[in-house]
């Protein structure tokens, strides 16, 4: 086997033996950060569904609460939690992965009745009162689920249409009933806005990353062994071709040629000067067996 042929296979080698290592130390740290960005994309979409919430309260409602259809009927569209909800179900049109739940323990809506996994978020967030954000994982039908949540506290606006039936508006009662959504009290935690996502969409981010990753690395790999052939080539593999080459010439008796050029004090000169010397040495040796 040649030497350049042994170099590529152990240098192969190395950089598979290092590939695997950095392999498994990098797809673990894509995975987090896609776990990161995905969960960084969910507190962008809370936050705004909180913004949709607040332009509600102040102005929409305004408007609409002065409508005559909302004397008759109530309409939907002045309660924040389904302004937000109906955006959000826009938003899904460009992010289908993702869900968007403003959960209640008691909600007049019954699509906002929190299931056993959101009522079990809402009751540590009322366990302790200072906790702002619970991240956490939890199996479902169709795989694994990431989910961020954050507590949502009855404040005095709220209060309008969830403290009593009797100060609730009359087409809220019409529309809902009398028994869902009474009996919130200010300050007190009754629901969570929850954001969800399969984990599928950040492993599928982190596999993606780690397959460029791995181009990439093979691509400098291969970029890095033909400069390193070359270099190999001019260094060491063409002066040791010539000192082979002038060994056989010696090894049949051919001694008149050109000795090897040396340049520079590395090994490979000192090798072709040690070389030259022998051939010399041998000339001279034979010419006074001759004489």
């Amino acid at each position: 086997m040649k030497l350049l042929m042994k170099f590529n296979l152990i240098l192969g080698l190395v950089f598979a033996a290092g590939l695997g290592i950095a392999g498994a130390v990098s797809y673990r740290f894509l995975q987090q950060q896609a776990r990161d960005q995905v969960l960084e994309q969910a507190r962008l979409m809370r936050a705004a569904m909180m913004s949709v919430r607040s332009y509600t309260t102040r102005q929409i409602g305004p408007l609409l609460v002065t409508q005559q259809e909302h004397q008759r009927s109530f309409l939907a569209q002045t309660v924040p939690a389904y302004a937000a909800t109906e955006n959000f179900n826009y938003l899904r049109a460009s992010y289908p992965d993702y869900s968007y739940k403003e959960a209640a323990l008691n909600a007049t809506n019954p699509r906002d009745r929190a299931v056993d996994w959101e009522a079990d978020i809402i009751n540590n967030f009322r366990n302790h009162p200072g906790q702002k954000e619970l991240v956490g994982e939890r199996d479902t039908p169709i795989g694994r689920s990431l989910y961020l949540a954050r507590p949502m506290v009855a404040d005095p606006p709220c209060l309008q249409c969830h403290s009593t039936p009797a100060a609730a508006p009359a087409g809220q009662i019409r529309h809902y009933g009398p028994n869902n959504g009474f009996g919130w009290n200010a300050g007190e935690t009754v629901a969570a806005q929850i954001v969800s996502v399969p984990m599928a969409v950040p492993e599928a981010m982190a596999a993606q990353a780690f397959q460029a990753l791995l181009v990439d690395m093979g691509a400098v790999f291969l970029a890095s062994l033909v400069v390193l052939d070359l270099a190999l080539l001019l260094a060491v593999v063409r002066p040791l071709g010539k000192l082979s080459a002038m060994a056989d010439e010696i090894s049949v008796g051919k001694m008149d040629m050109p000795e090897l050029p040396v340049k520079g004090k590395d090994e490979i000169a000192v090798l072709a000067g040690s070389f030259n010397r022998m051939r010399r040495s041998l000339e001279r040796a034979i010419k006074m067996l001759e004489g």
